[in-house]
């Protein structure tokens, strides 16, 4: 914001530079106005000085004392009231501010002069609430104010954001006549223009007779603070038009203004103006350069400005970093700050808020590491901005616990501490712990924002908490945030997750405005739960509106079509996507072929072929997705021969490829594919990504080589919450459940937190050692580490409960259930009562599954079992006669052997 300093600044030299041999030189002259203003402190001083009481006197030698000046009393009183004014106004300077605030209580009926000369000094020091009671005092003791007094403290208010007390001090600049001054009037602009109150900023400006270029700068500047483009352009004309010549505040307020609006011709013409009338190397203005180019997307120009400069201060290396931040040229940001570093250039906490996304999206978990040190060293790491950025950064890295420890240091957390902190949980779908970030939030007395419902929505929707979903529905009307078209969107994602349609198809009729995002999630959800129909209505009527059907409504439809004989309304977008010419974009044939993947129409791949033949051959996501095509059809050689043909043709496999190919690997069980896999990713640099680790860990630990997976596991510098629950599953899968326990606890200590296949993993290991005591203790743990407890997790309690003969403790478990148990659940325990021979309670579970899956051969083949093996033959004969009248067949099973 543009303050008074361009014009307030002159006023304290009067105080300063002037002496006694001065005022007798002073001439008055209208067109001079620092001979003015000299002349009207001169005639105040006087009258300071011949009324200048003990107090005031014994006030300033403290100070000479403290300066060490080895003024005597005696000379005090000789000494000139302005060389006085000199010493204390350098007490101030050397930060002795505490020295005149103990001591300034005691003077009794402060004078103009001094109450002017401790509100400058607190001013310069920052002290603007210190300021506002020092003049209270000298208001309530009868101190008037003068046109001196009055910009300090709108300074004061504005700092402080007092919007109260600053149109309090406005009504007395009214009372008192000076409301016709023009630094006044323009410090009151500013005021309310940092306050949003620009309708009143303009009254004010509008009332001024004659305004100059520090008033029209100020409105423009007020303008851009409050996102007001056109107006702050407006004024930016009106500027050119009175015959102003702009200067470099005027280009620093207007260029971001081209800027956001997307004025980038205006914005270069204006980069010839600067350059015309001399300000082009300005401190303030390349950094805006820099940032306007980088939004016309013309980053060498701005790297050349940026380049052309010999010395450059800490704003113009920011804006380099945030340019290519905003570009997404990580690499190209990061070696700007390494730069900054080498120059010995200090970074600031605007450079540490523009690099450490780089380091998020580009670096690895050390480099954010050594990002946070650098944070320390250059004592940031009490800022809350700072804190919140790095926060962000861990919680994209995986390192929830890390985001958490930096959540807990920032000491005063504002709404965007919060919302982030939310927004980490939700990342690594730790649902149960955003809601209890957001209930906390609530204790600490903020009212949550659009960004925080968002993120209680995401989480409602993944818990099925619908009640807590439709109570942030409720606030948010409440509160007048539903207008918001995101918290609407997140809204029409909540109901439709949890399958009321019906609430969605409400809120989407009573929407005033969609955006292209509303239909989508709309259109996606109807698919994804099977109301194609549902879809494809919503697909006419949105054309029917006249809104274009975009590339991401297309995509979002067809990969969601499933094998339900929908291959008719994902034939009907393909013949759309012809006519419109849309079926030449590669992110559209990937989708396509796997929307014909997954609705069983591949007939032996020749179609999805045809449609890979279509496409751009350069393309590697092209090639993933055929490749990913016959994975998923467990033809994994001719996804090995598509492999072989890509790297044939020069081209690069990403991690991507690499993944797809180590699951098909995974599907033939060769150890010989895997191992020629790990020598290719280590060649090709892809180990860096930990995805493609885990994968091969993965791939190692089904093949057979569980030894060779824990090589790969400790060779690991970065280990994520999935790396270990590889190979804990792995430990489970080979029956060392001991094993598997001693590296969960290695899991926890290194400070992962672990997600819920941890501990699926975990209880199936113990499920398979049989240990019933641990595999309890990790089961109740889910809840303390705010983890929910799935189906999945139940089940493994049950199967481990069942194989060691603890049938009724089991069923006992199984009745327990939040919900209704599932048939695996049964079938498990069922398959336990065989064993054990538990006939009662295999004859009350059997009667469970005929109810649940009546068409199930499995239950009727284990009941026979159970009879079989207690003797019972009249009523094995009975189960296998209704299995026969029911013309139930149990399938075989087998199994392959692989290279």
């Amino acid at each position: 914001m543009v303050g008074i300093a361009e014009r307030s600044e002159r006023w304290p030299e009067a105080y300063i530079k002037l002496t006694d041999k001065d005022s007798d030189s002073v001439r008055t002259s209208e067109s001079d106005e620092r001979y003015r203003f000299q002349c009207v402190i001169s005639s105040k001083m006087a009258c300071c000085l011949s009324s200048l009481h003990s107090e005031v006197r014994a006030f300033l030698d403290l100070y000479n004392s403290y300066l060490k000046l080895k003024i005597h009393n005696k000379n005090l009183k000789a000494l000139p009231l302005p060389a006085l004014a000199l010493r204390t106004l350098e007490a101030f300077e050397i930060t002795s501010y505490h020295i005149a605030l103990s001591s300034f209580p005691i003077i009794k009926k402060p004078c103009v002069f001094l109450q002017n000369l401790m509100i400058r000094g607190l001013s310069n020091c920052g002290l603007h609430a210190d300021l506002l009671h020092v003049y209270i005092k000298c208001r309530l003791s009868g101190c008037p104010s003068d046109d001196f007094t009055f910009p300090f403290l709108i300074k004061a208010c504005s700092s402080l954001s007092d919007l109260r007390i600053g149109r309090e001090i406005h009504c007395v600049i009214f009372r008192t006549g000076y409301h016709q001054n023009l630094v006044i009037q323009t410090a009151l602009v500013d005021f309310y223009a940092k306050k949003g109150e620009m309708l009143t900023a303009r009254l004010l400006f509008d009332q001024i007779p004659l305004a100059d270029l520090v008033s029209c700068n100020t409105l423009m500047a007020g303008y851009s603070f409050n996102g007001l483009d056109q107006e702050a352009l407006e004024t930016f004309r009106r500027i050119l038009t009175v015959g102003l010549k702009p200067n470099v505040s005027t280009f620093s307020s207007v260029i971001p203004v081209c800027t956001r609006l997307g004025h980038f011709c205006f914005g270069k013409s204006l980069h010839g103006f600067t350059i015309k009338s001399g300000y082009l190397f300005d401190d303030f203005l390349v950094p805006a350069l820099i940032s306007m180019y980088a939004g016309d997307l013309d980053l060498s120009t701005a790297r050349k400005l940026f380049d052309s400069l010999l010395e450059k201060n800490a704003s113009v290396w920011n804006a380099m970093i945030s340019a290519y931040t905003q570009s997404k040229k990580f690499f190209e940001a990061f070696e700007i700050f390494r730069q900054m570093i080498r120059a010995e250039m200090q970074p600031d906490l605007v450079t540490f808020v523009s690099i450490i996304p780089s380091c998020e999206n580009y670096c690895s978990f050390q480099c954010g590491e050594s990002l946070t040190a650098c944070v320390i060293k250059n004592g940031l790491g009490n800022q809350p901005s700072v804190l919140t950025a790095l926060l962000s950064m861990y919680a994209k890295l995986g390192n929830i616990d890390s985001a958490k420890f930096l959540f807990d240091q920032i000491p005063n957390r504002n709404l965007l501490c919060w919302n982030a902190m939310m927004s980490a949980y939700v990342r690594n779908r730790f649902w149960d712990a955003s809601l209890a970030v957001f209930r906390q939030m609530q204790f600490a007395g903020l009212n949550p924002d659009a960004v925080s419902i968002i993120s209680v929505l995401s989480g409602c929707s993944k818990l099925d908490d619908v009640l807590l979903g439709k109570s942030a529905h409720a606030f948010s009307l409440r509160k007048g945030i539903v207008s918001n078209l995101d918290v609407l969107n997140a809204l029409l994602m909540f109901y439709s997750d949890g399958g009321q349609f019906s609430y969605a198809f409400t809120l989407f009729h009573r929407m005033s405005t969609r955006s292209s995002v509303s239909w989508n999630t709309l259109i996606s959800r109807c698919v994804q739960n099977g109301a194609v129909e549902e879809a494809v209505i919503l697909l006419q009527r949105m054309q029917k509106e006249g809104v274009e059907l975009d590339m991401v409504t297309l995509i979002s439809f067809l990969p969601n079509l499933n094998k339900n004989g929908n291959i008719k309304q994902g034939m009907v977008i393909h013949g759309y996507a012809i006519k419109t010419g849309c079926v030449a974009d590669v992110t559209f044939l990937n989708a396509l072929i796997t929307m014909y993947c997954n609705c069983g129409s591949t007939n032996d791949g020749r179609l999805c072929l045809l449609l890979f033949q279509m496409g751009d051959k350069r393309e590697i996501s092209l090639w993933n997705a055929i490749i990913s095509v016959y994975v998923q059809t467990n033809k994994a050689k001719q996804a090995v021969a598509f492999f072989t043909e890509l790297l044939g043709a020069g081209l690069e496999p990403d991690n991507v490829t690499v993944l797809s190919i180590i699951s098909a690997g995974v599907l033939i069980n060769s150890l010989n594919l895997t191992h020629s896999l790990m020598a290719f990713v280590i060649r090709k640099g892809l180990d860096k990504h930990v995805a493609v680790s885990n994968a091969l860990m993965d791939s190692y630990v089904r093949c057979g080589n569980i030894s060779m997976a824990r090589k790969l596991f400790g060779s690991l510098i970065y280990k994520d919450a999935f790396s270990w629950s590889v190979m804990i599953n792995g430990y489970g899968l080979y029956g060392d459940g001991e094993a598997a326990l001693e590296l969960f606890k290695q899991m926890q200590l290194s400070g992962v937190r672990p997600n819920e296949i941890t501990y699926l993993g975990v209880l199936s290991a113990c499920s398979h050692a049989g240990l019933v005591e641990q595999s309890k203790m990790v089961f109740k743990s889910m809840v303390e580490h705010g983890i929910s407890q799935k189906m999945e997790h139940y089940a493994c309690m049950v199967d481990l409960l069942g194989r060691t003969g603890h049938l009724n403790e089991a069923f006992i478990f199984v009745k327990k259930l939040p919900c209704k148990p599932s048939v695996s659940i049964l079938e498990s325990l069922l398959g336990a009562c065989r064993i054990h021979g538990n006939v009662e309670l295999g004859e009350i579970i059997s009667g469970m599954l005929f109810e649940m899956d009546p068409e199930n051969p499995g239950s009727y083949v284990m009941l026979h079992n159970i009879y079989a093996s207690a003797g019972r033959w009249e009523d094995a004969y009975r189960v296998r006669s209704c299995m026969k009248r029911s013309r139930l067949k149990k399938v075989p099973g087998f199994s392959l052997v692989g290279d």
